[in-house]
């Protein structure tokens, strides 16, 4: 009798050793022939939920802000201060800048906005030309020129006017320089002034074509 309990004891490890070597073979299985039509849907609800819900994110328009205002600095750093002692001219220093900025915006800035968007498209309102079409690379540098222009023309009146306040005939107050910083942040305030001058204007073209609907 012993004997026979042994036995059915052994036939019941065994049978457990195939039931979990079976389980776990369909499990690879599984895994490697999964694809979008034998896959069960999961709804965004419980995909947050795995993924743990978020202690801190950066609003969309911090990480615009900082993304066009890090890389009007570094065009500034390292084409108008490193070019400046081999190219003198000031056309000739604007020209240049002006270049590099649109072929930075275009390649560089516009693309870094289009990765960071959270969810896709975020960002594209803080873009002027948020298009990928291989034309709006040439035009990202003709805009580029203008706001270069105004940027030149804010630091001549900020210096005119440091020029004139009283008792500064000498010099004594020290005028604007043209820094990373500095220039970062006044391209940046004139690139967010034609944006939303644009996006105003898209809006009064719409509004009056809704209205003559």
């Amino acid at each position: 009798m012993s004997s026979h309990r042994r036995k059915r004891a052994r036939e019941k490890e065994i049978e457990k050793e195939t039931d979990y070597y079976d389980l776990h073979k369909q499990a690879v299985e599984d895994l490697v022939t999964a694809d979008v039509s034998n896959s069960p849907v999961v709804s965004k609800k419980e995909l947050r939920r795995f993924r743990g819900a978020k202690k801190f994110t950066i609003p969309n328009i911090v990480k615009a802000l900082f993304i066009k205002w890090w890389f009007n600095g570094a065009v500034c750093f390292f084409f108008l201060w490193g070019l400046g002692m081999f190219v003198t001219n000031i056309l000739d220093q604007l020209f240049i800048l002006s270049i590099a900025m649109g072929i930075v915006t275009d390649l560089l800035v516009n693309n870094s906005l289009r990765f960071v968007a959270d969810p896709d498209g975020a960002l594209d309102n803080y873009m002027m030309f948020p298009n990928k079409k291989f034309v709006f690379f040439f035009l990202n540098i003709l805009y580029a020129f203008l706001v270069v222009f105004f940027v030149f023309e804010a630091y001549t009146w900020i210096n005119m006017l440091i020029t004139s306040i009283p008792g500064n005939e000498n010099g004594s107050v020290a005028f604007l320089g043209v820094g990373p910083l500095i220039f970062g942040t006044i391209y940046l305030g004139f690139d967010m002034l034609f944006i939303g001058m644009k996006r105003l204007f898209l809006k009064i073209v719409a509004d009056a074509k809704e209205k003559n609907r």
